[in-house]
């Protein structure tokens, strides 16, 4: 990291400035397991963020089947079949950690941001706004994906039944 003289070039008027830096691209891998937490959800899917990056997507068809949008919470709702034949809604809130896989990612070509340019008509100022250059769709359809409160419950009961051993699934008989 290193920022050298800023030369004005006769003629040009601009600075010319020598820079040497360093520079982090985040792009994950598909089939990557990511956490990150609810930012929204609306009928287009679950929406998430990690933080330093928000256009993640869970679409509905590959939430925990079945799964519902439940209009007056805006949150989707998993209905978690119960052995006796019931169900248990489990809420997908907003803030809630949620790990996921990464299904996929979109790049689309987008203009440089910054300077403001005078839209032709209305339509084509919000064109412009709603574009995002990266977006990933996740999915959390398989076992151990999902908000991360449904899953800790697993390991609380198998404490609560005497499994406290510290190793998953072995049991010390003595």
């Amino acid at each position: 990291v290193h920022l050298g003289d800023s030369i004005i070039l006769p003629g040009d008027g601009a600075s010319h400035t020598e820079v040497i830096f360093r520079y982090i691209v985040f792009r994950p891998i598909i089939g990557e397991v990511i956490t990150g937490k609810i930012r929204s959800c609306s009928r287009e899917g679950v929406h998430v963020t990690l933080g330093f990056f928000d256009d993640i997507l869970i679409p509905p068809a590959v939430l925990q089947h079945p799964s519902r949008f439940e209009e007056t919470e805006q949150a989707w709702v998993w209905e978690y079949p119960l052995e006796d034949g019931g169900k248990h809604d489990l809420f997908m809130d907003i803030g809630e950690n949620i790990k996921f896989r990464v299904t996929g990612e979109v790049f689309e070509e987008a203009s440089p941001v910054g300077g403001y340019t005078l839209p032709d008509d209305k339509n084509s100022l919000t064109a412009t706004t709603d574009k995002t250059p990266y977006k990933i769709f996740g999915a959390i359809n398989e076992s151990g994906l999902g908000l991360l409160s449904w899953w800790a419950q697993d390991n609380a009961q198998d404490n609560v039944n005497g499994d406290d051993d510290g190793e998953d699934g072995i049991e010390e008989n003595t």
